[in-house]
């Protein structure tokens, strides 16, 4: 096997954005206070990277796979699986998974597709009531993260063949208008289930004490459920069997996880490391640094940036990208060897504007052993189209970390 240089890539999900008036023209991105993504930049090449193509979903699960270098054809198999493996639940052949949301309802209008961010405890109480309410041996409800949950419908009865809508696009939309449709004749009993519990999980929800207590506290009620993305456990290929290479995979949400685990990643769990801006910050970097001495390739992604993209909230957009430069990146690159290779991007944008993902190709800077920079000094939306990667796209920048040209 050849000599391959240690890799970390620094994900940001949802990082990239559209000029905004209030900033002048510029993006988040490029107002914030970022010397160390800029310094990887001016120290590499950039260009961009296409991680959301026509004809699959606008969700995060896509975009990674595509930064991982996945084959979205061949290997695409919903993000329920993917969910699953990530709390370490396995799948038989007969299972179909599902993400399910716990959201906010108001008179049969979504309000909050994270209701609140509710804490795990809270959202495992929930979870256990809808088992008890609608569980069978068939139907089983696991907790998650916060709101980000999973259901398993296991038996030939059940199909994953079932048209689903992403929450966080459906803001202020009825339900009724998003139900889950059958895709095929066996999934319309599938499909009705899924539009029972979006129908009758509320009133369950409505009354349960944790619900009670959030609104004694003025927080928003987790009193409605959203089932999406289903599929059945697929064959992702192994990173070492496509590059030769161990990897291993930083993240808070369960989605990440599972993907790396799939890929035959090690999942490295960061005590406090919650998918938010109060997650462990020095945790994160801290284990890629430990991580990088037995593995060759650190996945480290951050959620946060992501979830206060879809709130709309411009200032907390900010405050997660410097935060994220300044308590990951910076102490990251300051602690590993020069000869590291690293590179920088989101894994899709989210434009404040719109409060959800955009197919738009996205920024990335790479910084290679050996290689000569390019004129990109700064790590943005609008510098890194001009750098010498130009315009990437399916397993391109894994192609170009890990392929014949990166190996010393």
């Amino acid at each position: 096997m050849r000599d391959r240089p240690k890799t970390i890539i620094f994900l940001g999900d949802g990082m990239a954005d559209e000029p905004l008036a209030e900033l002048d023209g510029q993006t988040p991105l490029q107002y914030a206070h970022t010397p160390a993504m800029d310094a990887i930049a001016c120290e590499g090449r950039s260009g961009t990277l296409l991680t959301l193509p026509d004809g699959f979903p606008t969700s995060s699960e896509v975009a990674n796979m595509s930064v991982l270098g996945c084959d979205l054809a061949s290997e695409y198999c919903g993000r329920g699986p993917l969910e699953a493996a990530g709390r370490g639940i396995p799948l038989g052949p007969q299972d179909k998974a599902f993400r399910l949301n716990l959201v906010t309802v108001r008179d049969g209008v979504l309000h909050d597709f994270s209701a609140g961010h509710i804490p795990p405890p809270e959202a495992a109480d929930l979870i256990a009531a809808l088992n008890e309410h609608f569980g069978e041996p068939f139907i089983r409800f696991h907790p998650g993260v916060s709101y980000r949950n999973i259901l398993i419908l296991s038996g030939p009865h059940y199909s994953h063949r079932v048209a689903t809508d992403k929450p966080d696009d459906n803001h202020g939309e009825r339900l009724n208008r998003h139900w889950p449709r059958a895709l095929a004749p066996e999934a319309e009993g599938t499909a009705r289930l899924l539009r029972r519990l979006m129908e009758e999980a509320p009133a369950l929800l409505e009354s349960h004490p944790v619900n009670r207590h959030r609104a004694a506290r003025g927080l928003p009620p987790a009193n409605g459920v959203w089932p999406w993305s289903g599929g059945v456990a697929g064959a992702l290929r192994p990173l070492r069997e496509k590059h030769g290479v161990q990897g291993a995979v930083i993240s808070a949400v369960d989605v990440i996880m599972g993907l790396g685990r799939c890929l035959g990643m090690d999942p490295i769990v960061v005590p406090g490391a919650t998918g938010y801006l109060d997650t462990n910050f020095e945790g994160k970097a801290d284990a890629a640094v430990q991580t990088l001495r037995d593995h060759d390739f650190v996945y480290l992604h951050l959620e946060a940036i992501d979830e206060v993209s879809h709130e709309q909230n411009l200032q907390k957009k900010i405050e997660a990208i410097e935060a994220f430069d300044r308590r990951i990146i910076a102490p990251v690159l300051a602690a590993v060897s020069p000869a590291v290779n690293v590179a920088v991007l989101p894994d899709h944008p989210v434009p404040i504007r719109l409060g959800k993902h955009t197919r738009v190709p996205v920024p990335v800077s790479v910084r290679m052993a050996g290689q000569t920079p390019d004129e990109v000094t700064r790590f943005s939306e609008t510098d890194c189209p001009r750098g010498a990667l130009g315009a990437m796209r399916g397993d391109g920048l894994m192609r170009l970390l890990f392929g014949p040209a990166a190996a010393r």
